[in-house]
């Protein structure tokens, strides 16, 4: 059984954030440059939310609002679900498919030390899957 540590021993380090008073523009422009779905919302080390493509379209886009002047925290969703690195993958997955999630950071206590995605855990059981069958 793989857990979530396995994914981000192989995985960058960097877990790219933003402020909560930054613009969702701001946000947009790092998820584009770093080919990201999500970003993580810190107050300086502290994890208070989470913005993704999908808040951004629901919440900014149809409702007819600017992402240059919007701030990060009036979108987010500040009701983050995380993982700690000794989950299974397996429960990671059963977690990202009840609350319809593609994104989960991780904290080992209060500390953030990844964030994984639904490809990421996709990827490890498929990868499990190969080892198994040999």
């Amino acid at each position: 059984m793989r857990l979530v540590k396995e994914i981000l021993e192989a995985k960058e380090p960097e877990v790219w954030s933003v402020s909560p008073d930054s613009t969702v523009y701001e946000a947009l422009v790092l998820m584009e440059k770093r080919n990201i779905g999500a970003v993580v919302v810190l107050e300086g080390d502290r994890l208070v939310g989470i913005l993704s493509e999908r808040d951004y379209a629901r919440n900014v886009l149809l409702k007819g609002k600017s992402s240059v002047r919007t701030p990060v925290r009036i979108i987010m969703n500040s009701e983050v679900v995380v993982v700690g690195p000794e989950q299974s993958v397996e429960e990671c997955m059963e977690l990202m498919t009840n609350r319809s999630i593609r994104h989960l950071p991780v904290m080992a206590g209060e500390r953030l030390v990844g964030m994984i995605s639904l490809r990421d855990v996709i990827t490890a059981i498929l990868s499990e899957q190969k080892i198994t069958r040999k």
